[in-house]
């Protein structure tokens, strides 16, 4: 998504949690450095159960690492992978926020066609557009199917993707949960636990001291 640059960011800090189900695994980074990657990474693989694992250790474990380093590249609030039980990633998890001290919040009409936007893809079809309570606050749910470029620009592959933006009662941000995949056969199960995860997110906005 992006939006317009009009003042300075919005100073507002906020805790952002989720009751994950097994597979999820948080992929943050505090440093956003590659060892500090590769030390997550080995924390996980080591604790993952090698008698259902179907991919070498090692390959889950670069996977992880250049997956962790990618998804915090613009520093978001969160990021997470969900890993199947045979060690195959499945889906990317990442939570934004987006705000200008002294511009009003948009509301659900404005924003719905900035979750269509994509600086490397463009959507195909029609979208789902909805809109639904979330505990975390109102949210706008977007899914669609996108053609991305790949890279160096030759041809395209297809990704689907679920966006939420969400307005938390009492805060001026508008957090934004943005779920991908390119397995498109695993749709069904994916969107489930995409919109699962949303129903469990939680938004503490926090004082300037670090505490609620």
């Amino acid at each position: 998504m992006t939006t317009q640059d009009e003042g300075a960011p919005l100073a507002e800090t906020f805790e952002c949690t989720f009751d994950f189900r097994p597979g999820w695994i948080d992929l943050t980074l505090r440093e956003g450095t590659k060892s500090e990657a590769k030390a997550l990474a080995t924390k996980v693989v080591n604790s993952l159960n090698p008698l259902a694992m179907e991919i070498e250790k090692s390959a889950v474990f670069d996977d992880m690492v250049e997956r962790a380093v990618d998804l915090n590249e613009d520093e978001p609030a969160l990021a997470a992978g969900y890993y199947s039980e045979a060690g195959e990633a499945l889906a990317n998890l990442m939570v934004d926020s987006y705000g200008d001290e002294g511009v009003p919040r948009p509301g659900a009409d404005e924003i719905t066609p900035l979750l269509l936007e994509w600086a490397n893809a463009e959507v195909t079809g029609d979208p789902q557009i909805t809109h639904v309570e979330l505990p975390a606050g109102p949210a706008v749910r977007v899914q669609a199917m996108l053609q991305v470029k790949r890279r160096f620009g030759f041809g395209r592959k297809l990704t689907e993707f679920i966006k939420y933006a969400v307005f938390p009662p009492g805060m001026q941000s508008l957090i934004v949960v943005t779920v991908t995949w390119e397995k498109i056969a695993l749709t069904e199960q994916i969107t489930e636990l995409a919109d699962e995860a949303a129903h469990t997110m939680r938004i503490t906005s926090l004082a300037s001291g670090g505490t609620p």
